[in-house]
């Protein structure tokens, strides 16, 4: 079965690095499209869902944002399975520090390259391997800032409908970009970060196999 993947904002498939599935699961990355003018998460939920092959059973793994994508694109599609990875299923699952965010139009006040020079001095404390920390470091410099901020604006002004059901939700205790107080994730990884998916690579890919070899009831 191919489970499509969503990275995060400000990254793309090659954080996915350390990601593997269990044999007969093939993993397919979903590339970033150009967002159009005002296009809302929603809207841009539903052009990223085009390049979903529907005729056999899929899954969708969804990390922080690509998350958040994965759970609307879950509502117009039928994934046999939908995982998220430090992400919201919801709007309504958003720290309240998101809505004065929005009412300040942060993104569109807050320049671009302050965003991207505290990821970079985060880099400095966090706990990715060398190898992996230079690679968010590129990837965080080659991060086109047109996109940047028109995400960090589809996230601020996501409309708070009821998140869809059957959603696996994996999540770090230690998350502080979503914290996991605001979350009710079906699967916790004690201490997990935001960015587990390269340093807790190995408890992530367990529970993953767990819950696409789930049988459907």
């Amino acid at each position: 079965m191919k489970v499509y993947f969503i990275p995060g904002l400000g990254a793309d498939k090659r954080v996915f690095r350390h990601i593997e599935l269990p044999a007969g699961f093939e993993i397919v990355h979903i590339e970033w499209l150009t967002p159009q003018p005002g296009e809302t998460l929603q809207h841009y939920a539903k052009r990223l869902s085009e390049a979903i092959e529907q005729e056999s059973p899929f899954g969708l793994v969804g990390l922080s944002f690509g998350g958040m994508l994965a759970a609307e694109i879950s509502k117009l599609v039928k994934p046999a399975k939908t995982i998220l990875i430090a992400s919201a299923p919801s709007a309504v699952n958003l720290p309240p520090y998101f809505k004065m965010g929005a009412r300040l139009q942060l993104h569109k006040l807050l320049p671009v390259s302050l965003f991207k020079n505290a990821s970079l001095a985060k880099r400095l404390f966090s706990t990715e391997t060398s190898e992996d920390k230079e690679l968010l470091r590129t990837i965080i410099r080659e991060t086109d800032p047109v996109f940047l901020r028109w995400a960090m604006g589809a996230i601020l002004y996501w409309e708070p409908n009821p998140a869809p059901p059957e959603i696996s939700h994996i999540h770090g205790t230690s998350d502080h970009v979503l914290p996991i107080r605001y979350l009710q994730p079906t699967h916790r990884i004690e201490g997990g970060g935001h960015l587990m998916v390269m340093n807790r690579a190995g408890e992530v890919n367990r529970v993953l196999g767990e819950i696409l070899e789930e049988r459907k009831s």
